[in-house]
């Protein structure tokens, strides 16, 4: 089987197609074939070397997002039938609950191999079944993005209707967090520099949208649609250079879930304001099996399908599609399908 294979060194250009014995299940596996990926900032941070010993030892093979058919099942395994869609869950150590020391142990796409590769054999306990009225491109998006937005929103963000929500930008995790916002029956504020995406977040429900060049001051701006007091909950994706406002912009003992650093890691902030307005500031990583599969049943029932962009990159082209990610240009999720 053919499989993209990160060796020899750290780097995108150390990415390449090779050929690999195709897998046979244990007793407790499920062999999936993989029939559509799906590309996050993550992958290429990993790819870089970015997360140190936590990205495991190389070769390895990258992402972790993915959805397939199930094509073989050991003998234990119950639950699943050849031909089911299906998706593999992020780590096959966080089964349930919050995170732990041993969650990246298990991560798919570093240090355990991804999904990149037209076959994946995967314990059944770290399977889902994927959305019922989903395509397999479709559900490639889920296990990493979608997971990591329903955390935020609906696990450890606790949202509850008619809370304000912020969302920064229109990558993948900030869409799918529009859409389970909605879905809770949140008011949405979404942020972009594009007018052209805005209005396009519009159109998936947003119910207010800034322009942050045009508005540079949008945490005032957020704060007044709110009525004054401050936004519930942001979805921070931005890090270093827009974490400050978005402390700005949340309510005291409202929530800002910092899930991506695109605009820096490292930030001096006014700690101030977080301790005295009693702000709580919740590191989002992705979700257990468990949250994976309670998102299906919400997604399902419904009718959510994620946004994917119109943009394809080509299997062998998944360095050129991880080199391109952080320009930006993508609206919602980058997929390719085998």
């Amino acid at each position: 089987m053919k499989a993209m294979v990160l060796e020899g060194d750290w780097g995108l250009e150390n990415l390449k197609a090779t050929d690999r014995p195709e897998p046979e299940p244990g007793p407790d596996d499920i062999v999936i074939a993989i029939k559509a990926i799906s590309i996050n900032p993550r992958d290429l941070v990993m790819c870089q070397g970015g997360y140190g010993r936590m990205g495991g030892e190389l070769p390895v093979v990258p992402l972790c997002d993915g959805a397939g058919e199930v094509v073989a099942m050991g003998a234990r395994v119950s639950g699943f039938a050849p031909g089911d869609l299906v998706a593999p869950a992020f780590s096959r150590t966080w089964l349930s609950g919050t995170s732990s020391a041993t969650t990246h142990l298990g991560a798919h796409g570093g240090p355990l191999d991804g999904t990149a590769q037209e076959l994946m054999c995967v314990p059944a306990s770290a399977v889902v079944k994927a959305p019922a009225h989903l395509s397999a491109a479709e559900a490639a998006t889920l296990p990493c993005a979608a997971v990591t937005a329903w955390n935020a929103i609906a696990e450890q963000g606790e949202v509850r209707a008619g809370d304000v929500v912020l969302l920064q930008g229109t990558g993948g995790v900030s869409l799918f967090a529009l859409q389970f916002a909605k879905m809770h029956g949140c008011t949405a504020i979404v942020t972009s520099s594009s007018d052209g995406k805005l209005e396009r977040a519009r159109a998936l429900g947003a119910d207010h949208v800034i322009n942050y060049t045009s508005d540079p001051d949008w945490h005032k701006t957020a704060r007044k649609i709110s009525g004054g007091g401050g936004v519930d909950h942001v979805v921070e994706v931005g890090g270093a250079g827009t974490l400050e406002k978005s402390i700005g912009a949340v309510r005291p003992s409202g929530t800002i879930s910092l899930i991506g650093v695109l605009s820096g890691i490292g930030a001096e902030l006014a700690l101030g304001r977080v301790v005295t307005q009693n702000i709580r500031l919740q590191g989002i990583t992705v979700g257990s099996c468990e949250m994976f599969a309670r998102m299906v049943r919400a997604m399902e029932a419904n009718g959510t399908r994620p946004v994917i962009d119109d943009t394809r990159f080509e299997f062998d082209g998944l360095a050129e599609a991880l080199a391109a990610l952080p320009r930006g240009v993508h609206f919602g999720k980058v997929v390719c399908e085998l």
